[in-house]
């Protein structure tokens, strides 16, 4: 896929997630311009220039409402991925540079959520093991198929089972001032 085409992929699919979490939550999330480039990677010193606020608008791709200042999401659409490396790879040099710009734009305490989509497999949520998201086991009257995977820190879900159980949890982990609708 040619540059811009990806380009435009990508962009898509943030504006699809920051419409599903306004949906989910009825609270206004939008796509960060420059899809988070600004402060993230080589350009991560420009946090030290830029008020709180500031940041929270440039943090990762998805900017979300404002008391939701621990909330941090990478969001990747590919056309493919290589599942079984999960299971028989200690690595996956791909998947360590997507953790690697989720963690250039976090802030200590952040909720660092990665979402991605890849062509006829559906899509995911990985999120930090040390984070209290719901996980196997949990909640089995809510979510009967509870799949996951293990990769290095980290845990991938279903993007719908995620929600479905962490809903609620998100919030709370993501808002400072719980006060939130």
């Amino acid at each position: 896929m040619s540059g811009k085409k990806s380009k435009t992929k990508g962009k898509t699919f943030e504006r699809e997630v920051a419409t599903f979490l306004s949906d989910l939550y009825n609270e206004s999330f939008t796509r960060v311009p420059h899809s988070g480039a600004y402060i993230g990677g080589k350009n991560a010193t420009r946090k030290d220039k830029l008020s709180e606020g500031q940041v929270r608008g440039f943090k990762g791709d998805i900017i979300p409402p404002d008391n939701w200042d621990k909330l941090n999401i990478e969001c990747k659409n590919y056309a493919d991925f290589p599942f079984h490396a999960l299971l028989h790879v200690s690595d996956i040099p791909l998947l360590d540079q997507w953790i690697e710009q989720t963690y250039d734009a976090a802030d200590v305490g952040d909720l660092n959520l990665f979402i991605m989509k890849f062509n006829r497999k559906g899509k995911f949520v990985m999120f930090e093991k040390k984070a209290s998201i719901r996980k196997v086991g949990q909640q089995v009257h809510l979510v009967p198929s509870y799949q996951h995977a293990y990769y290095k820190d980290w845990i991938m879900m279903d993007f719908d089972q995620f929600w479905l159980a962490n809903k609620s949890l998100v919030r709370e982990l993501s808002c400072t001032n719980n006060s939130s609708r």
